[in-house]
């Protein structure tokens, strides 16, 4: 070949090179293609066990009928604000919103009716005055008192069928403690009442031992469980968390105190059903758990979000129900009894 011809593929390896180069999107993460609709989505911390699998769900539930991306906020508020300023600029048609802190709704909504865009909030649910501010706001996510009464439930269940076994000094009760979320996060605030009354409801006295947050954080469960076994060793009857991610932190502490191995026990909960702790009520290290729906929730927000980036109606042509510009996900108790359900 002579050297005209080598040129003149040289320079059309370059254009189709400089063609393929231009098909991405900007973002932590996107997904979609020319002429879709652009979804822009945060969520306040991409390495929380449970936002993980949203986000995972949010990519699936998107691809092929939107131009998705995702950005990780990573627990900072002001950088969540910023991201949804650079959506806004970038052209989205909508917001899917997991915030930070949920005080921070109002915020959001200005910078979304200053451009005039729906918003979807999800996970974390804004107060009420903050949704009746902007008629184009809604929410995506459960009724945090479900799961505290669901995962209540599933103490009681457990409690009355290995009392005999569980109950070490033999008073009746239960002597917990209680590894806790975010203060001040609906979910935490509603998960750490609810249990607990729910157990009392049904007639089982109970005494808190101790109690502290753990952040949604494995590692952070683990250190507050290694103290509180210091403390109160085998006085402590019942863990109780408000996520997996901390359940499973606390069963990492009791493993290395010599639990789940032989007689000695320790029965742990937590909420949300994560494939880990799946696992672990499999392996008989936790008693149960409550089904927070990743998969159905991330389907109600790209099916939200869908509609309102066309302008239409914001639940047209599914199976969601809007009540007061919320669409409620529900919860499902979880034990070794029902595990293949979940599975």
């Amino acid at each position: 070949m002579n050297k005209r011809g080598i040129l003149v593929l040289s320079m059309a390896a370059t254009m189709l090179l400089s063609t393929v180069g231009c098909s991405s999107s900007g973002g932590d993460n996107a997904s979609g293609g020319e002429n879709l609709p652009k979804i822009g989505a945060t969520v306040y911390k991409a390495d929380d066990n449970f936002i993980s699998s949203v986000r995972r769900e949010l990519e699936a539930n998107a691809e092929g009928v939107a131009e998705l991306t995702v950005d990780d906020s990573q627990n900072d508020q002001a950088k969540q604000l910023d991201q949804i300023d650079t959506m806004i600029a970038k052209g989205a048609k909508v917001l899917a919103i997991n915030l930070v802190d949920p005080k921070a709704a109002s915020s959001v909504i200005e910078k979304a009716q200053a451009a005039d865009l729906p918003v979807v909030f999800f996970n974390k649910e804004p107060d009420e005055a903050a949704m009746a501010s902007y008629d184009k706001a809604y929410y995506v996510g459960t009724i945090s008192k479900e799961s505290g009464v669901m995962q209540g439930n599933v103490i009681v269940e457990q409690w009355n069928a290995n009392k005999d076994k569980w109950d070490k000094n033999g008073d009746g009760k239960i002597q917990y403690v209680m590894i806790k979320g975010e203060p001040g996060h609906p979910d935490a605030e509603a998960r750490t009442e609810w249990s607990v009354k729910t157990v009392n409801e049904a007639g089982i006295e109970t005494e808190e031992l101790a109690i502290d947050t753990g952040m949604w954080d494995a590692a952070k469960a683990t250190e507050k469980m290694d103290a509180w076994l210091a403390k109160f060793g085998d006085k402590i009857e019942f863990v109780i968390c408000n996520n997996d991610g901390m359940a499973s932190g606390a069963v990492a502490s009791l493993e290395k105190e010599g639990y789940f191995s032989g007689d000695k026990f320790m029965p742990v909960v937590g909420v949300d059903a994560i494939p880990e702790i799946v696992t672990l009520i499999e392996q008989d290290k936790v008693v149960g758990t409550v089904l927070n729906d990743a998969s159905n929730q991330a389907k109600a927000v790209i099916d939200l979000s869908l509609n309102l980036a066309n302008g239409k109606d914001a639940v047209e042509g599914t199976d969601w129900k809007l009540e007061n510009k919320a669409v409620r996900v529900p919860y499902v108790g979880v034990t070794k009894a029902n595990i293949n359900d979940v599975k």
